[in-house]
């Protein structure tokens, strides 16, 4: 998947990497980022690719049945999430698995592309906190910003000429500390998936030089995606 997508990328962005260094080299961990389009999961692997890690993508179910392109998502190692059904725990074992055997786990925890209208993140779904108190392993906030000029949020053509600047930065681990040792309960995911939140939409607001909505978008399965 690299040998292709990666000269592909470059052909298509011009890379604004930054924040490496919150990325833990000693242990598993949680990157949890911004999803506007359907490009995120490709920049944001390359991102992590080019800087030493394999990322290991939380992908919804169905794609894996996708002749050959299911293939390459197992063979690569990427997490199936089954949502809305009974297996939903599923992936967070195995998301939980990957981080405690030292690997680097890629979650979008809006769970789809934003429906925010300036396309800001929304509330988060809580499988982030899951994996994270579960594990306790460090949940490092991922925002990135330009991908939409290459596919929109939406839209099924890319639009590779010219190169589009992509920025992806990395901040701080997530301080979820002192939730470790409360019941995993409704109000502890919550906090916990809104401190995650607020760090992503931080980072993003640095990066767009504007300030985020006070409150944050919800959005419900089967609302309109305006």
């Amino acid at each position: 998947m690299a040998r292709i997508l990666r000269p592909l990328l470059f052909a298509m962005t011009k890379q604004r990497w930054s924040g490496v260094e919150h990325l833990p080299r000693d242990r598993g961990f949680v990157v949890a980022a911004n999803h506007v389009t359907m490009v995120d999961p490709v920049t944001t692997a390359h991102y992590l690719y080019d800087n030493g890690f394999a990322g290991r993508v939380l992908a919804k179910e169905s794609l894996f049945r996708v002749p050959l392109f299911g293939a390459v998502l197992r063979s690569s190692g990427m997490v199936p999430v089954h949502r809305g059904t009974a297996r939903a725990a599923d992936s967070l074992r195995g998301a939980e698995a990957a981080v405690e055997a030292g690997e680097c786990v890629v979650v979008f925890p809006e769970g789809t592309l934003t429906r925010e209208p300036d396309m800001w993140p929304m509330a988060g779904k809580t499988g982030v906190a899951r994996v994270a108190l579960a594990t306790r392993a460090p949940v490092v906030p991922v925002a990135q910003w330009g991908t939409h000029r290459l596919l929109a949020r939406y839209g099924k053509l890319l639009k590779p000429v010219p190169r589009k600047p992509v920025t992806v930065v990395a901040g701080p681990p997530v301080d979820l500390s002192d939730l470790y040792d409360k019941p995993l309960d409704a109000a502890t995911l919550r906090e916990a998936t809104d401190r995650v939140m607020d760090a992503i939409t931080h980072l993003l607001e640095e990066i767009r030089g504007e300030q985020a909505p006070p409150e944050r978008f919800v959005w419900r399965r089967g609302e309109d995606r305006s």
